[in-house]
């Protein structure tokens, strides 16, 4: 795979496409969050979405990991499935915490990777990675957004200099 910004961009245009499949994943999967941990998590429109993808192809660095990864997701199979269990799994972890951003949302992300994975499942003839991909998306997304009581405010942890 040869990357070139003309690359990430037609991997950020493909991210944004992607709304109509993600978005809801990315509600489906806050629902069922929300849920486990008795609060109440607000969905996502496609607006947020986008806010949410342009901010991340907006940094650079980051812009052409996400590419990477989504390229590699969008083409990966492996025959019989099962045997590339554990790298698509590892690429869709490590793009929903890069979508994320820095800890401890990277850290949430990767374990909601997992939470949006079981909660979606690609077509028969499409490549093994595909709803890897799709959940990456969505796990990433959804930790980045704002929406969580926890993150409503400052952290009672820092520590004032003052």
């Amino acid at each position: 795979m040869h990357v070139t910004p003309a690359v990430v961009a037609d991997e950020y245009e493909w991210v944004r496409a992607r709304a109509d499949a993600v978005v809801p994943l990315v509600n489906d999967t806050r629902t069922h969050l929300g849920d486990l941990f008795e609060t109440a998590v607000p969905p996502i429109d496609e607006a947020a979405y986008h806010e949410a993808v342009d901010a991340v192809f907006a940094d650079g660095d980051r812009a052409v990991n996400v590419a990477a990864l989504v390229r590699l997701l969008r083409s990966l199979d492996v025959e019989g499935d099962y045997p590339g269990f554990v790298v698509d799994e590892l690429l869709g972890r490590e793009l929903a915490a890069m979508i994320a951003g820095d800890q401890p949302l990277r850290l949430l992300a990767e374990a909601t990777f997992h939470v949006a994975d079981v909660r979606t499942h690609g077509e028969s003839d499409e490549p093994a990675g595909a709803d890897d991909l799709d959940a990456a998306l969505a796990a990433g997304v959804q930790t980045r957004l704002p929406g969580w009581s926890w993150r409503d405010g400052a952290s009672p942890f820092a520590v004032d200099r003052e």
